[in-house]
């Protein structure tokens, strides 16, 4: 991928048009129609750390898989970098998306634990490839977006050049057996992906719409008890994503039963116009929100959030 320069911390990217997809509105709005009950007596100052792949976190709280955010600042560095960066002061797990090899070894040089996540192409081999480079450069974990095989054409999608396919139950055993680092199905969106994914071996599943790739998918956060349900006692970690504006949208995604969340445009705008530092304020500030809900419930430590807090408010 070419690296092209951009205007540095005052200007921005052209990435995203902001256009809100109908996906996210529907997220959106059912997470706003959830209300919270509020328990304060025995309520303490919470314990964010959090365990993910092993490994102890500050923060529920995980970067999103980015993509294509191939620009080089003034100060050298491309934007994939300096989230990279924050993820890696802030103590919390960083994701990349799509992006070449070399790209994905400079990411990994910032020192931030990080997961790679690889599009399904047609050609197996660049996924084991793309797996195995992962895994040399010290990635966390690794996976697929299994939900990106369809372009606007009913065809299988093409994305830099680069065709894409279906991926198979038994390739994504092979995926899972292959790579040397926990394996994350990405793009899960019902119960039968869930267990699929979870007889072929994966790690985490990550219970997501990949911002819209099916206009009138259900939400994340409305698929995310039924998911909790089928993967009871199996061991397989469920993340989730898709339009979490606030630390209260993340509480009532964790409530729901996520083990941790992804941010994603959330940290776009300041990414874009302030890199890391602008990136770390936002954070922080959502984990202040987080933290405040937790205290509201009786929420001690991430390993104690109770659904039984939520109530659908009748639209």
């Amino acid at each position: 991928m070419s690296e092209e320069k951009w205007p540095g911390p005052k200007g921005l990217i052209p990435v995203t048009d902001g256009r809100e997809d109908d996906a996210n509105v529907h997220n959106r709005r059912y997470l706003d129609h959830m209300l919270v009950e509020m328990r304060v007596i025995d309520s303490v100052k919470p314990d964010l750390h959090t365990k993910i792949f092993g490994r102890t976190y500050d923060t529920p709280l995980m970067m999103p898989a980015f993509s294509h955010l191939n620009k080089v600042g003034e100060n050298g560095r491309m934007p994939m970098e300096e989230y990279a960066l924050a993820a890696k002061q802030l103590h919390m797990l960083n994701w990349v998306g799509m992006e070449s090899d070399e790209t994905f070894a400079r990411i990994m040089e910032t020192g931030a634990d990080t997961v790679r996540i690889i599009k399904p192409f047609a050609d197996h081999d660049t996924i084991l490839e793309q797996i195995d480079f992962a895994c040399d450069q010290g990635a966390v974990a690794v996976g697929v977006d299994i939900d990106h095989i369809a372009g606007k054409d009913g065809g299988y999608d093409v994305v830099d050049g680069m065709p894409l396919g279906p991926v198979y139950f038994a390739d994504l055993k092979e995926y899972c057996q292959h790579s040397a680092v926990p394996f994350v199905a990405k793009g899960v969106l019902s119960v039968t992906d869930a267990v699929k994914a979870r007889e072929a071996g994966c790690a985490a599943i990550v219970v997501s719409h990949h911002h819209g790739r099916i206009p009138c998918g259900m939400p994340p956060a409305a698929m995310l008890k039924d998911i909790k349900k089928a993967l009871a006692g199996s061991g397989v970690a469920i993340f989730c994503d898709c339009g979490l504006a606030s630390g209260y949208d993340c509480y009532k995604t964790l409530a729901l039963g996520a083990d941790a969340v992804s941010l994603g445009r959330v940290i776009l705008k300041p990414l874009l116009q302030e890199g890391a530092d602008g990136v770390i304020c936002t954070v922080r500030q959502l984990n202040n929100e987080l933290s405040e809900m937790m205290m509201y419930t009786c929420v001690p430590d991430t390993s104690s959030f109770d659904d039984s807090v939520l109530y659908e408010k009748q639209l």
